[in-house]
């Protein structure tokens, strides 16, 4: 099943939020596990950090919120953090790969 336009346009805002200690977005760094929509004008963003004790934390996770709001017709936005499972290098796109020197091959 394809995702709907509306969680595109979300995945879409989520790409310009970008941990400022590596120059990849969230989206892309996989740190976004899970994207829900419980009803009509609702959206639950399920993410995690790449190392738990982030000194940023609060403020990745008010861009990421931020970012959702941005599309149309979203006017609820949580943002769960997790740590479980934690994050690792496997979850990064073939594009936030090959932006890090990451081997892809």
């Amino acid at each position: 099943m394809g995702k709907s336009l509306q969680e595109e346009l979300v995945i879409e805002q989520l790409m310009t939020v970008h941990d400022p200690e590596i120059p990849v977005n969230v989206w892309d760094l996989g740190l976004v596990y899970a994207i829900a929509f419980p009803r009509e004008g609702e959206v639950i963003i399920t993410m995690t950090l790449t190392a738990p004790g982030c000194p940023i934390a609060d403020e990745i996770v008010q861009e990421v919120h931020d970012a959702a709001a941005r599309v149309e017709g979203i006017e609820r936005v949580t943002v769960n953090l997790v740590f479980d499972p934690p994050w690792g290098p496997e979850r990064m796109s073939e594009v936030a790969k090959l932006e890090l020197g990451f081997d892809v091959f």
